[in-house]
């Protein structure tokens, strides 16, 4: 049975026997004679012979060889060309594109194309550097919007896989205003920044880049943790705490995220009690694990173990979940070790065991565009490359 990509070779050979078909159409009409169709058609034939019989690279090549580049098959050649991509053959996609460009009868719009074509096929390699004078050049010559705005894509994403972020911040100028989703790029690009210029003991700038990240995406997240972190390290703990209290407006889904920081600052600002009215009142809002578990903890260590079971046994009555019921049994066992017992409730023992295997492995973070998942928090997701779209694990297997 045919796969896909030899249902693609057959649309290509169907898209040549056409351009075949009329070639020699015209041919005919103009040297009355068939003598080049017996030729033309034998190389073509013997092209679907090979395609039938699931020889798919060998299909290919006699139908280039079958084919010459002029303006009716050019289009025949890139969709070739694309196809070889596709198959994670860009080796072979690159021989057709530059083929085509080594023809000077090429129109200057199709000249072009085909050198979007040959961008691709470089990025396809990992060749990165030959793509981005390539595409840098097609973007300096006067060509049509259409192609301007997909060779600005691509030389953006460029840009961002070498971690350019200022190349990729001044390409992208023109399209910020038009595109929300690059504007949210942009956001983070300023953030990565601001951690470079932070490394470098460069506070201001880096607090200048966070500046412009959230005149860029008033929604950044990271931007208000960054900004709350360098008012920690000048122990300005209240405008920290200012910085982070502003995340519930953003996305409350990122309270776990920012709780470390907020607890941080809170301590260090030797405000306990402040830190447990915080916690109590963001709970009332949005009542996740970690707020409840953190809770917990504060009146664990002030108040001991049972006013610790009293509040979180509550709380997590109302939003149950595996991890808080986790903490409920490590507090529940503390208990009984504390009333003298030699050993803990084989039923807590053996609930314990069921939580902490249900836990095991059990990712904290989810992307929000393709399901990704991972433990630690990253703000640009590997696989669909979107940037802000991972978020934590809302739910009874999570927050």
């Amino acid at each position: 049975m045919l796969d896909i990509p030899l249902l693609g070779v057959l649309f290509v050979a169907i898209a040549i026997g056409y351009g075949l078909g009329f070639r020699q159409a015209s041919r005919r009409s103009r040297e009355r004679s068939g003598s080049s169709h017996s030729g033309l058609s034998r190389d073509y034939f013997v092209g679907l012979n090979y395609l039938l019989n699931e020889q798919p690279d060998e299909a290919i090549n006699t139908f280039i060889n079958a084919l010459d580049v002029n303006s009716d098959t050019v289009e025949t050649h890139i969709t070739l060309g694309r196809l070889f991509r596709s198959r994670g053959e860009a080796d072979k996609a690159v021989s057709i594109h530059q083929n085509l460009l080594a023809r000077p009868a090429l129109s200057d719009a199709t000249n072009a194309k085909v050198q979007l074509e040959l961008a691709r096929d470089f990025v396809a390699l990992g060749v990165h550097d030959r793509a981005q004078r390539l595409l840098r050049t097609l973007l300096d010559q006067d060509h049509d919007s259409e192609l301007r705005y997909p060779a600005k894509r691509l030389l953006i994403d460029l840009l961002e896989r070498e971690k350019d972020w200022q190349g990729a911040l001044d390409t992208a100028a023109p399209l910020v205003k038009q595109q929300p989703n690059i504007r949210r790029a942009a956001a983070h690009w300023q953030c990565e920044l601001a951690e470079i210029e932070t490394a470098n003991a460069s506070r201001a700038l880096a607090k200048r880049h966070l500046k412009k990240a959230l005149q860029l995406d008033s929604q950044c997240v990271r931007a208000n943790l960054l900004l709350a972190g360098l008012e920690m390290e000048n122990a300005h703990y209240p405008q920290a705490i200012g910085y982070l209290t502003r995340i519930l407006d953003q996305d409350s889904a990122h309270l776990p995220t920012m709780l470390p920081a907020l607890k941080r600052a809170y301590l260090r600002n030797n405000d306990e009690v402040g830190l447990e009215t915080h916690l109590r009142q963001l709970i009332t809002i949005v009542p996740y694990t970690s707020l409840i578990i953190e809770l917990g903890e504060l009146i664990h260590h002030r108040d001991g173990v049972d006013a610790a079971i009293g509040v979180t046994g509550e709380l997590l009555s109302q939003a149950p979940s595996l991890r808080g019921l986790n903490y409920l049994v490590d507090l529940y066992i503390e208990s009984q070790r504390l009333q003298g017992r030699d050993a803990p409730d084989t039923r807590l023992v053996l609930l314990k065991h069921h939580t902490e295997a249900l836990l095991k492995d059990r990712p904290r973070h989810r992307c929000q565009r393709c399901g990704f998942t991972s433990d630690a928090l990253q703000w640009q997701c590997p696989t669909c490359r979107y940037w802000g779209t991972i978020k934590p694990i809302i739910g009874v297997e999570g927050e």
